[in-house]
């Protein structure tokens, strides 16, 4: 292993995430002159010291070994591109599982949401992780409980992409009611952290996991969030780093998606309701957009205004005469007589013995 590679997975047990001085540090210095400073504990970075004294990257690269993980720096074809363009991108990914991080989420979508989502929310998340996931892209969660583990079983559930970002080490599945499906998830798809393995879920490490989950897609839909929701914090990101965001209505008295209506109110979040709008927001432009969602189409839709009257005063249950619908629209008889024939050839009235009534319509109208 490299010295660059090797320095950035100690980095990665030594520092937190988001340290205030070490990203910094490694732009400038780079990686392996930053854990020498460290190790120098000068200053401020004599609080790296404990952790230091007991770093064992070795046996943090044994761990990972025996998990099937691998370590993915900046410059690695694996690399995804997007998270050198956040902030504070991490010093370095574990990865588990047989995809390629990099091509995986170059087209991909955060999905995210309530840990206490509602049944109509798990619901919801499912189809559209399933949606996107039939039309070749990958899905990206958190694995929590709620929307992130429905995101995941409805991609896997249609055979697609899927990549869960911990915010403990890729060997240490949490929440532990989820090993299941995060072992699921490192077989088909891919588990990522940026943190060593063996690490804790520590609240800061789920904040800092967010803005990868936001980083590494092409955008964040929100399905299901309070108005304190953690979810709301990957919006954050997303918009921090200058992703689209989405989210998905719910009933206005529920609570659990009051975050997500306060994102579309304040402008932050688009209205989806549907893959193809998921698709269409997160997309390439032309290449992925959609049509606007209308109602069915009927051939009554576009008449002109005499030949809407006429079929308007003609009824459904009794026939009517030519003198009796020339009465109720007021005019000639033989501008009459010709919207009938059209209305006829149309299939919207027929004619018998001289009399006219309605056609009943098919329940089912094609949309438009």
């Amino acid at each position: 292993m490299d010295a660059d590679r090797f320095a950035r997975a100690a980095l990665s047990r030594v520092a937190e995430p988001c340290d205030k001085e070490v990203p910094g540090l490694i732009d400038e210095l780079g990686a392996v002159e930053t854990l020498g400073r460290l190790r120098a504990g000068h200053g401020t970075l004599a609080r790296f010291r404990a952790r230091l004294a007991s770093v064992d990257t070795e046996r943090d690269l044994d761990i990972a070994a025996k998990v099937g993980a691998r370590v993915v720096v900046p410059g690695d074809d694996e690399w995804p591109d997007r998270l050198s363009e956040i902030p504070v991108p991490p010093y370095c990914l574990w990865v588990r599982g047989p995809l390629d991080l990099a091509e995986t989420v170059e087209r991909s979508v955060a999905i995210v949401g309530s840990r206490t989502a509602t049944g109509y929310g798990e619901q919801v998340a499912a189809d559209l992780a399933a949606g996107v996931a039939q039309r070749g892209w990958a899905v990206v969660s958190g694995a929590a409980f709620g929307i992130d583990g429905s995101a995941h079983r409805g991609a896997l559930a249609v055979d697609g992409a899927t990549v869960a970002v911990l915010a403990g080490g890729v060997e240490r599945p949490y929440p532990s009611a989820h090993a299941t499906l995060i072992a699921r998830i490192a077989r088909d798809g891919l588990v990522v952290s940026e943190v060593a393995p063996g690490s804790a879920p520590m609240k800061s490490r789920f904040l800092a996991r967010n803005r990868l989950i936001a980083g590494m897609t092409r955008g964040t839909v929100v399905v299901e969030a309070d108005l304190r929701s953690g979810s709301r914090n990957t919006v954050k990101h997303a918009i921090d780093a200058g992703r689209h965001v989405g989210a998905v209505p719910g009933p206005t008295t529920s609570m659990t998606s009051a975050g997500c209506h306060q994102e579309i109110r304040d402008g932050r979040a688009v209205l989806v309701t549907s893959a193809d709008e998921v698709i269409d927001l997160v997309g390439d432009l032309g290449d992925d957009a959609c049509e606007p969602a209308r109602g069915p189409v009927r051939p009554e839709d576009d008449l002109p205004p005499l030949d809407a009257s006429v079929l308007e005063a003609v009824p459904f249950r009794s026939a009517i005469t030519l003198d009796a619908v020339v009465r109720q629209v007021a005019h000639a008889p033989l501008m009459v007589r010709a919207a009938l024939g059209r209305l006829e050839r149309l299939g919207l009235v027929t004619e018998s013995a001289g009399t006219w009534r309605k056609r009943p319509q098919p329940r089912s109208a094609k949309s438009g």
